[in-house]
């Protein structure tokens, strides 16, 4: 072969080889300016939050795909050729990445539907976090001592999910064991005036005090307040140190379990 057309050859194609280079590193800067600047716009609209990061990825994922597919083109590759290259290694990693598509799936559900957004607290697939971002394949949670938990979307849409940030207001459960020997009326107006005094206890609905079991060691009554979602957990601690102080006042009896142990005594022994 002819040393002259094998190097016309390498600097034909070597310049078109080293330009789709320069094209696809000038193209990812270009891309990530991009994202950048649609990022910070979506953030300072209106959109929805959870939203942001979901679109934010996917808008970078389709850029880098079309500019993969220029910079083919750039180099010689026919476009009908690649294309179907691209659709069989598509059809390939679809089925090595099943998992991934699920997941992918799921975001989708999950910002359609909206079982939860960004902030909102929920529990669900064996974790309990408040939402920091819904991404394209994970959603990220911050546990109450911060730390990060990434859960496939695929089975955050497909397991039940408590969303504790959904409704404004909640209904406080307590339970309070005390003696038999205790006045049940005085129990029922002690915790009735602990939760009627109280400024962030709602008036309507009122406070109930129910006397729910008799216990093998005690009477259990059930103490029932309204308040806002966000005065749960607060409240929640605070009443059982206040009720348990109350009922220490007012002499009446906290149980714990015990049992009773007879000795027989055999005449013989």
């Amino acid at each position: 072969m002819d040393m002259q057309v094998i190097y016309d050859a390498v600097i034909r194609y070597g310049i078109q080889l080293l330009l789709a280079v320069v094209v696809l590193l000038i193209g990812l800067n270009i891309i990530g300016r991009i994202v950048r600047v649609i990022s910070r716009k979506m953030t300072r609209s209106e959109l929805d939050p959870s939203l942001q990061p979901f679109l934010t990825s996917l808008l970078r994922v389709g850029l880098q795909i079309l500019l993969v597919i220029s910079v083919a083109s750039m180099i010689g590759i026919e476009m009908t050729s690649f294309i179907a290259v691209i659709g069989a290694m598509a059809f390939a990693v679809g089925l090595a990445l099943q998992g991934s598509l699920a997941n992918f799936a799921g975001g989708v559900l999950i910002l359609l539907l909206k079982p939860f957004k960004v902030g909102d607290y929920i529990q669900s697939a064996g974790h309990a976090g408040t939402v920091k971002e819904i991404q394209i394949f994970y959603t990220m949670l911050d546990t109450p001592d911060n730390t990060r938990v990434i859960v496939p979307n695929a089975l955050l849409s497909n397991s039940s999910t408590i969303n504790y940030s959904k409704n404004s207001i909640r209904r406080l459960d307590l339970t309070f064991d005390v003696g038999y020997e205790s006045d049940i009326d005085r129990v029922r107006d002690i915790l009735l005036d602990l939760a009627g005094r109280h400024e962030l206890i709602f008036d309507d609905p009122q406070p109930q005090v129910l006397l729910g079991e008799h216990g093998d060691n005690a009477i259990v009554f059930y103490l029932r307040m309204w308040c806002n979602a966000a005065d749960y957990w607060p409240l929640y601690f605070e009443f059982l140190e206040t009720v348990k102080k109350a009922f220490d006042k007012a002499g009446i009896n906290i149980p714990y379990p015990q049992r009773d142990v007879h000795l027989i005594k055999n005449e013989g022994q």
